[in-house]
């Protein structure tokens, strides 16, 4: 491909200066690359700028998006500035390509982190191949690594082929390149090497974690690698389904999720990073690199809808494995399944955009969340209907977990937003436990329970009355988000796309005005209006704005939910990342980055959509018929 149909490909360049702060990159400005195990960030002006290894949830090496004079890189970019870049993706993968384009002629960069067939072997490896397209381009290497989020500065030795870098705890990241260079010390800290390529010349760079030394980069095998990853992303990502008028969008947001699986154990990170702020310069600033059982089950419900069973299979097993029998379902987990640490603050990292305190753990693992039960069975649930198989096993833990909520559901609850201002009767937790009770009558009837079936819609139908009696307003038209309170909650939402009642119901469409007047600012929805007791404004919620589109398209307007669709999927980085929230006015991406939520949102209202055009298509004018085919067992 030539560089011209290349840059057609990309979106509008990003222009670097003289004197620019990279601490003022959006956070959006990045590309990801990932191994099963972990990801990296690639910033749009060729530094690795959030990597942490060899997890997720491990200490990071480089951290220079949340302190960009503490917190280390490693870059790959023109010497000279000013410069343009544009970054896309190999086609259907994750591998990741910079283009920068200097005064004397185009440098391109191609990112990955290698790819193997079995998850158990993962490879701690980051690759950067360096060419020079046209003219001839002096490029630097800054190799800046910062362990243990920054308190540990290490020390560099430079050798034959690279540079090692040593920690005090004996941790080693070896800095590997395929031509001898001269690196010598920055004044701000780390090395810098330059090297001058001219058209067709390539210069490997290899980053290895906890190797033996730094070897040659011919011993780390960078071509065989790059091949192979290229084909197995392609392989996977043949296997999608869908075929509607948004494909590039799914499939996009279907790689993000893949990358944020652990393949190990299957589970599945609500984000790979950590304290990027819902607004600059507030205290909303989290560590998502842990697996929220709710968010995992919602993932893997998106991606099995359209094709890609095999992770649902892998997450279900991570739940047998991790559900504790006396002590059962947890808020949340660690990737391997152990309890959350703690939630802590570092104090020495100025944050992104000066968002503090950036912090490490989560406080929210003790809050009580009652909605998770729901998402789990109804993923579950969806599993069997879409040609899986639920091991006797894993049926076991679910129905371990649903009977548990046959007395809990009464209770108050923290709720999904997780707020820090005690527990209510929270509306959607009941609904979730509802659909925990509906859902898991079809599962119990498949393994031969009829009791339990029985038993379970008899807890359906006591939930369902109970939201209907103390879950609505003063004037009963529509449902609120607390028992007594007469507010919204984005949440409400999802009471369509449940299949709580008929679509036909008029609460159902008040309901849903009444929230899209309260809380929409144009096409996009907040949360909530509530002092939640953490303080400071936030964005809109992406995942709100998805749960919209797909209530207006089970209500028949299918006009609008297609246009607040194409409002979010617009809204996508300049490789379709979503993150967490979004600024509606100027649609800055906001929060961590990029963010499963939003993700597994596009997938389920990009359907949703598409099926109710193929429904009025042929002349269909009932949407139930949507929520038969996505939600409900036949």
């Amino acid at each position: 491909m030539d560089l011209v149909t290349i840059a057609e490909r990309m979106s509008r360049p990003f222009v670097f200066a003289e004197g620019d702060d990279p601490a003022k990159i959006p956070i959006a400005a990045r590309g990801i690359i990932g191994n099963g195990s972990t990801t990296a960030l690639v910033a749009v002006d060729g530094a690795i700028d959030w990597l942490c290894l060899p997890r997720f949830d491990s200490p990071s090496v480089f951290a220079r998006i949340l302190d960009a004079r503490r917190g280390g890189e490693m870059a790959v970019r023109p010497a000279v500035r000013p410069f343009e870049s544009l970054q896309r993706y190999d086609s259907n993968t994750n591998v990741l390509e910079t283009l920068f384009f200097a005064k004397t002629g185009t440098l391109r960069v191609v990112d990955l982190m290698p790819w193997t067939d079995d998850p158990r072997a993962a490879i701690h490896e980051v690759h950067r191949r360096i060419d020079c397209a046209s003219g001839t381009v002096e490029a630097e290497i800054v190799f800046d690594p910062r362990f243990d989020y920054a308190r540990d500065v290490p020390t560099l030795h430079v050798a034959e082929h690279g540079v090692m870098a040593e920690g005090a705890g004996g941790e080693r990241l070896a800095l590997s390149v395929s031509r001898r260079l001269a690196f010598a010390p920055r004044p701000d800290g780390g090395v810098r090497a330059t090297v001058t390529l001219k058209p067709g010349e390539q210069l490997w760079v290899v980053l290895e974690w906890n190797g033996q030394g730094v070897e040659p980069t011919a011993s780390y095998r960078p071509y065989e690698h790059l091949r192979t990853t290229r084909r197995m992303w392609r392989e996977w990502s043949a296997k999608l389904t869908y075929d509607g008028p948004w494909r590039h969008h799914v499939l996009r947001s279907a790689l993000a999720l893949k990358l944020m699986v652990y393949r190990p154990t299957g589970a599945v990170v609500a984000a790979p990073t950590t304290s990027l702020p819902e607004w600059p310069g507030g205290p909303r600033n989290w560590d998502y690199r842990f697996t929220w059982a709710r968010d995992a089950a919602m993932t893997i419900r998106a991606t099995n809808l359209i094709g890609y069973g095999a992770e649902a299979r892998d997450f279900y097993h991570f739940l047998r494995d991790s559900v504790d029998d006396k002590v059962g379902l947890e808020l949340m987990y660690t990737v391997d399944g152990e309890r959350v640490p703690e939630e802590r603050e570092l104090d020495h990292l100025a944050g992104s955009f000066d968002s503090r305190p950036v912090r490490i753990g989560n406080g929210a693992r003790d809050q009580i969340q009652l909605d998770t039960t729901g998402a789990i069975v109804d993923s579950a649930n969806l599993f069997e209907r879409f040609g899986g198989t639920l091991t006797l096993h894993a049926w076991q833990k679910l129905a371990s977990i649903i009977s548990r909520a046959e007395t809990q559901w009464r209770d108050p609850d923290h709720g999904m937003w997780e707020p820090r201002h005690g527990v209510r009767h929270n509306v959607h937790s009941k609904l979730m436990n509802w659909l925990a009770f509906d859902r898991g009558g079809h599962l119990a009837t498949a393994f031969g329970r009829r009791d339990l079936a029985d038993r379970w819609a008899r807890c359906a139908a006591e939930v369902h009355a109970d939201i209907c009696a103390h879950g609505m307003d003063r004037t009963r038209r529509h449902f609120v988000s607390v028992y007594g309170e007469d507010r919204p909650d984005a949440a409400l939402l999802l009471l369509p796309t449940a299949g709580f009642l008929p679509d036909d119901d008029p609460r159902i469409e008040a309901t849903v005005s009444w929230v899209r007047r309260e809380l929409a600012n144009g096409p996009f929805v907040y949360r909530y209006h509530d002092a939640d007791g953490v303080g400071g404004p936030e964005g809109a919620f992406v995942l709100c704005g998805f749960w919209l589109v797909e209530a207006l398209a089970l209500l028949g307007h299918l006009d609008e939910a297609r246009e607040i669709f194409v409002a979010h999927a617009d809204s996508a980085n300049h490789l379709g990342l979503l993150s967490e929230e979004i600024v509606p006015s100027d649609r800055t991406l906001l929060g961590n980055f990029p963010q499963a939520f939003s993700h597994l949102g596009l997938i389920n209202a990009a359907l949703r959509i598409d099926l109710g055009l193929r429904l009025r298509d042929e002349g269909s004018s009932r949407a139930p018929h949507l929520v038969g085919t996505l939600t409900r067992r036949p």
